[in-house]
């Protein structure tokens, strides 16, 4: 053993240098951005200030439909509100809309009983205050983020841009017809740089001048050698990139010279030096496993995990003050605590890699505390993946990570608590289904499109979640579904669009057929999953061990089956029937069926699934095929009601059920 340990060690070291790398250049800074005062008094909870700061925060995302820029208040004895948003003058109505739902959110949430916040989300902030703060200026704290690349020549790039935002803060301040808002571009070396600057239109035109003013130096004086920066502010915003950000460009477009030729997109060559480093990291472990014991290499990293964990818990966020993110790291006897020392009656259920707990920490937020099993073949690569994938993703429909721990043989995961438990719990129990009317299941239909078009589409990583199914959705006190369980979920990198696995895991009865028996994993599986959950969703039937005909094995070809017959409505489930919508289930079903295609090329993305969903007939819609895994010949026999058919058998090796 000492000549192993002899040969491990300095392996062990370039291990742990490589996967240290590949969290630094996978944790660069995603909103939200937050600023909760510590100078001010706090509210209590089911206080009267709570509940005008809450009644003003709903109202604000419906005014955001029509305006970029909104301030109300609500007044009473002591417990007067004031609050106001603004979004990006370049986004869409919608695209507002839904930032300030997020951000309404995000303040309650992440500045928990603090009677002044602001939070800056990607697209817009959201601001609210005890004290009348509408009109007065505030720079008190200005906060620079940059875009990780440096420039050539800083110097003369400084020059450059200190120019450019004065002129344009010129223009916002006294000469716009834009509402406080400008953006230019002026070409540095041959490639053009954009600026955009942006005022809360509360302001006056001198304050807005002087808040730009401000938010320039700021930036400048801080980021002056890097391609790319903004500053926050309470009362405005500033921008530069060397990318049209604002005309809908990103960083990693493929039609940016700048991106392709020099690598002067951030997120682009940080991706791309995330790939290499995991390619990197994956040789070294194979080195280590042919020259070492499992049991040597194993031992010796279970502190360069947790001190990875550590470090990831401080480096996640590229902004200087990270008091506000350190909540990450939550120590054990926080979680023991909080959790009753991992009592009984706080269990809540118990998932493929260990039991779920209920807690309540020191601060009074109520958590769900995910214990991994010890014994877990899967746990600490699991415990990674779903802490590095799930803290960059920021969605109304996933459940949001609060914290982690390490400590030990111990591996915990901290999230919101669902008050609703999971979607199974609720569904296949006749007793209480009646609870999700047709309205509450269109609702949680919904919610998960739009969490797995996030996940595909909308998010800064292409991420397959791989393990869709209900018990993997939970259900918050309002019924809204949050897609959870990101152990299993992998990322894909640019337009890549598919790859392939010999360890083939998920759930039987969730799976798509390409993945299922050869180990081929894309969107298309996801959407696969989805339609298996739709369809479960409006019949309230179980796909797994479906047993209502031997002529349809399963949910999916028993729904084609009636599908095909024109019979469908026997599919409603009479605990729905009298709230359901005979033309909305209709069209539920064939999107369902759509989903469910053989071949994972018919089915739809999960954009038009969003779009399908929102139609408002089933005539111009694809017909489906028979959907997969519908082994069944229909013979006269059977479709008579002479119940002979035969049904072909079917085998899947290497599946691991969760």
């Amino acid at each position: 053993m000492d000549r192993l340990d002899g040969i491990v060690t300095p392996i062990q070291s370039l291990l742990f240098y490589f996967l240290f790398t590949l969290l630094c250049n996978l944790s660069f800074a995603d909103p939200p951005y937050l600023h909760c005062s510590n100078t001010t008094s706090t509210y209590t909870d089911n206080s009267l200030f709570q509940n005008n700061l809450n009644n003003l925060l709903e109202t604000l995302p419906s005014n955001a439909s029509a305006s970029k820029f909104y301030n109300t208040s609500a007044r009473g004895n002591d417990t007067q509100v004031y609050a106001l948003y603004m979004c990006l003058n370049y986004v869409e109505d919608q695209a507002c809309h839904d930032c300030i739902a997020i951000a309404a959110q995000d303040i309650v949430s992440l500045c928990r009983n603090s009677k002044e916040a602001v939070v800056w989300e990607e697209l817009c902030q959201l601001r609210y205050s005890n004290d009348d703060f509408f009109g007065k200026l505030n720079v008190s704290y200005n906060l620079p983020l940059d875009n990780v690349q440096n420039i050539s020549q800083p110097e003369k790039f400084r020059s450059l841009v200190n120019e450019t935002l004065n002129n344009l803060t010129q223009v916002a301040a006294y000469e716009s017809a834009n509402a406080y808002y400008a953006t230019g571009e002026v070409d540095y070396m041959d490639k053009p740089v954009y600026a955009l600057v942006q005022c809360t239109r509360d302001l006056s035109p001198d304050d807005c001048k002087t808040c730009l003013e401000s938010a320039t130096k700021d930036v400048l004086n801080k980021y002056y050698f890097s391609i790319g920066a903004r500053l926050l502010s309470q009362s405005c915003y500033l921008r530069y990139e060397l990318y049209a950000f604002y005309k809908g460009q990103s960083g990693g477009s493929s039609d940016s010279e700048t991106s392709n030729k020099k690598g002067e997109d951030g997120g682009s060559k940080r991706w791309k030096v995330a790939l290499a480093t995991v390619v990197l990291a994956c040789l070294v472990i194979a080195l280590v496993c042919s020259c070492a014991c499992y049991y040597a290499f194993n031992r010796s990293n279970k502190k360069t995990n947790k001190e990875m964990l550590r470090q990831l818990s401080h480096k996640n966020f590229h902004r200087d003050d990270t008091t506000a993110q350190e909540f990450l790291y939550i120590d054990l006897e926080s979680i023991l605590a909080a959790t009753n020392k991992f009592s009984d009656s706080n269990k809540l259920g118990e998932g493929g890699f260990g039991p779920v707990y209920k807690g309540v920490l020191r601060d009074g937020r109520e958590v769900a505390v995910k214990r991994l099993s010890i014994c877990s073949d899967q746990g600490s690569e699991e415990f990674t993946n779903e802490v590095l994938l799930i803290m960059k993703l920021q969605h109304r429909n996933l459940v949001r990570l609060l914290g982690f721990c390490v400590d030990g043989e111990e591996k915990l995961l901290v999230y919101e608590y669902m008050p609703n438990s999971s979607l199974d719990v609720i569904l296949f129990n006749p007793r209480i289904r009646a609870q999700l009317d047709w309205g509450t299941r269109i609702k949680i239909i919904s919610g998960i499109a739009r969490g797995t078009l996030y996940l595909h589409e909308d998010s800064r990583l292409r991420i397959i979640h791989r393990d869709l199914k209900a018990s993997n959705i939970l259900l918050d006190w309002d019924m809204n579904p949050k897609i959870s369980d990101f152990g299993m979920a992998r990322i894909f990198a640019g337009t890549e669009g598919q790859a392939n696995t010999a360890t083939i895991v998920g759930t039987y009865g969730y799976m798509a057929p390409e993945y299922a028996m050869a180990g081929l994993y894309s969107i298309k599986s996801d959407v696969f999953s989805f339609g298996v959950l739709l369809l479960e969703i409006i019949t309230g039937k179980r796909n797994a061990g479906f047993h209502q005909t031997k002529c349809a094995p399963c949910l999916l070809s028993y729904a084609w089956k009636l599908w095909h017959e024109g019979q469908v409505l026997e599919l409603v489930d009479s605990l729905a029937v009298d709230s359901y919508d005979q033309d909305e289930f209709l069209r539920y079903l064939q999107v369902g069926l759509l989903c469910v295609q053989e071949d994972a090329y018919d089915r739809p993305t999960m954009s038009s699934v969003v779009v399908m969903l929102k139609g408002e007939s089933t005539g111009t819609l694809c017909q489906p095929k028979r959907p997969a895994f519908s082994m069944v010949r229909f013979k006269e026999s059977c479709e008579s009601g002479v119940d002979t058919c035969s049904v072909n058998g079917l085998t899947v090796s290497n599946v691991m059920p969760r």
